[in-house]
């Protein structure tokens, strides 16, 4: 199903669906601290993935069932917008009240087979950021560590070598002990060293890890012919701070040229790698963006974004509350926190 502008094809559905004493509270609540036009401020949902159940060792992405939660209060309590109608009513200061958009950093498959049923179902249209690079089979990095632990037969590893000592891998609990400490260990070495150690780690898992994470293009396809948007988000996901400029921009114009090739129209929207302002991107990168002519950009900083914001440097957040009415309360909270971006 393709939805309407604003992601509003379920409208008239949602309106007529009995509202309890809380749903009620919730949206006057919402209304409240969530004004529209001059007053108005954006916030920018992120996810990553979307899983069909519950994974022992990925805890920290939302189930199906947890996501549709979140996405019904979305549409019970909110305006949600795709983001290329948000970001110029932002700029232009019209924002409609509640204003919310979703999106979805990596290009994982998940996305297509367990999210977008649910949107759509909702009338939630969404951004989905995708590191083209990983198309048809490719892993990212971070999930070739989870795998390889995943798929480890022996009680442990040593990974002495690079600092990290003796991780044991008897137990969930000792699995998932071993990836919090890998992952950020690997996550900001250059990304030759990076890969070449999660590569390591696949050869001594003992088997055959997944092809099947990220997205194929034509998935792609399906996802903007239901409505949804696509954006740019590099090539092979590195931390732009640690490459030369010339690589960091062809990175930015490869990704947007792929994805533009892929859906057969320009490419206008672009998320940061990891994100974090001045850390994973600095003021080169932005200009580099604008260069490329992408007309806003994401960043991974918490925050909401009022119309005074750096289109280049949208803040986000993650509402970790799995609950519908914590979800809701979390966004609220942020609406506090506007401070501008700079780098």
């Amino acid at each position: 199903m393709r939805l309407a502008p604003g992601g509003s094809a379920l409208a008239s559905e949602r309106s007529s669906v009995a509202r309890t004493p809380l749903d009620v509270a919730l949206r006057t609540l919402a209304g409240a601290l969530a004004p529209g036009g001059s007053a108005g401020r954006l916030s920018i949902l992120i996810y990553h993935r979307v899983l069909a159940s519950e994974d022992s060792l990925v805890t920290w992405d939302p189930t199906a069932a947890q996501f549709d939660r979140q996405m019904r209060a979305l549409a019970n309590y909110f305006t949600p917008l795709p983001l290329t109608e948000a970001v110029p009513r932002l700029a232009n200061r019209d924002l409609p009240a509640r204003a919310v958009c979703v999106t979805f950093d990596d290009g994982y498959a998940d996305n297509v087979d367990v999210a977008l049923p649910i949107l759509a179902r909702h009338g939630v249209a969404a951004t989905f950021f995708i590191a083209s690079g990983y198309l048809d089979g490719g892993r990212m990095w971070n999930d070739t560590v989870i795998e390889s632990i995943r798929a480890h037969a022996g009680p442990s590893i040593d990974l002495a070598s690079w600092g990290l000592g003796l991780l044991r891998l008897g137990t969930i609990s000792e699995r998932r002990a071993a990836i919090a400490t890998i992952l950020p260990a690997l996550k900001h070495l250059p990304p030759y060293e990076r890969d070449a150690r999660a590569a390591e780690l696949a050869d001594r898992a003992g088997a055959p890890l997944r092809r099947d994470l990220m997205m194929r293009e034509d998935q792609v396809r399906l996802l903007r012919s239901a409505g949804m948007e696509i954006g740019a988000h590099t090539m092979s996901h590195p931390i732009l701070t640690r490459l030369g400029d010339d690589d960091a921009r062809r990175e930015i114009i490869e990704s947007r040229e792929r994805l533009g090739a892929i859906v057969s129209e320009p490419v206008t929207l672009f998320a940061y790698p990891n994100g974090k302002p001045g850390d994973d991107y600095g003021a080169a990168h932005v200009r580099m963006v604008k260069d490329a002519g992408f007309r806003a950009a994401v960043s991974t900083a918490w925050g909401v974004a009022s119309g005074s914001a750096d289109l280049h440097q949208l803040p986000r957040f993650t509402p970790w509350h799995r609950d519908p009415a914590k979800f809701t309360l979390a966004l609220l909270r942020n609406r506090r926190n506007d401070r501008p971006l700079v780098v």
